[in-house]
């Protein structure tokens, strides 16, 4: 399956103040944000753009080989600071755009490991050259610190059960594929959801846990911060509610500036705020939600830094 970007106009409609400016795309993935950017922007622009997954980085090579405006860095968007300054000597950036989870190619490659409806090896890393995978992971892992993070990764209710489950089977045989894990979890489940995979919670848990996705996500937010300079714009496209939450929550924080004492004789114009919000959260049209289903949970929101 081809990939498809979710909200491509609507983001990089909002990410553009300035066409001379410098961009950073923190999640290639297979380049549809980065393209349309560099289509609307002028020769002296420039766009930095990151991605943990070695095959996306190749496909931006492809695209930094046709395109001298096209920086390219293999890392964490966590990382984006330290990539702006060794590979171009910025410091300040026009905009930043995340667009967070997995990509269909990811999900589609079944040796990947993402997916619970295609066999593959239990990996789940973004970053195959990187960490433990899926697989080695759960050899070791207590049965409370599986049902952890399958609670708060997953939002799995039946992540006790579901841990249990894991801890025996592995006593009988080492767990190395995505379907042998997705059969003992959906054994596990006793109540599936109406639409959904019953190991759809505990596969989502695992793999932001394995991939440190909420801990990277937190310091980009400060970071994207820190380098917007004054009117650049932070956007940002969530597709689970851990994300958007905690993104929502860092951007109503930044725009609400310093906590002042109550009694201080202080108006809210006085308030040093880092961030301005731009419009209301988005999602995508009926449109889009009917041609790409993957669209239907995405939430877009944006920020723009203070000057």
């Amino acid at each position: 399956m081809q990939h498809q970007t979710v909200l491509l106009e609507e983001a990089v409609e909002a990410l553009i103040t300035d066409p001379s400016g410098f961009y950073i795309d923190g999640t290639f993935g297979r380049g549809g944000h980065s393209a349309l950017i560099l289509q609307r922007l002028d020769a002296k622009g420039r766009l930095l753009v990151l991605d943990k997954d070695p095959e996306a980085i190749a496909a931006a090579r492809d695209l930094q080989a046709g395109d001298e405006r096209v920086l390219v860095g293999h890392g964490s968007f966590a990382d984006m600071q330290e990539f702006a300054s060794q590979l171009a000597g910025v410091h300040e950036v026009a905009g930043v755009l995340l667009d967070l989870g997995v990509s269909s190619p990811q999900l589609d490659e079944a040796e990947r490991g993402f997916s619970f409806s295609k066999d593959g090896p239990l990996d789940m890393r973004m970053n195959t050259h990187q960490g433990p995978t899926a697989a080695e992971w759960l050899a070791d892992a207590s049965e409370e610190e599986i049902a952890r993070v399958i609670y708060e990764y997953g939002e799995e209710k039946f992540s006790r059960r579901m841990a249990r489950a894991i801890v025996e089977e592995r006593k009988r045989q080492k767990l190395v594929s995505t379907l042998q894990l997705a059969e003992i979890i959906k054994q596990a489940n006793p109540k599936w959801e109406r639409h959904k995979h019953p190991a759809t919670r505990a596969f989502q848990g695992i793999r932001i846990f394995i991939n440190r996705e909420l801990e990277d996500l937190e310091q980009a937010l400060g970071k994207a911060l820190d380098l917007l300079q004054p009117g650049g714009r932070l956007v940002v496209i969530s597709f689970h509610s851990l994300e958007d939450r905690m993104v929502k929550q860092f951007f109503r924080k930044e725009a609400r500036g310093e906590e002042m004492p109550s009694r201080l004789p202080i108006t809210h114009d006085q308030i040093r705020t880092r961030v301005k919000l731009v419009g209301k959260k988005l999602k995508a049209s009926d449109q889009e939600t009917r041609a790409n289903i993957r669209a239907r949970s995405a939430v877009m929101r944006v920020a723009e830094k203070s000057g």
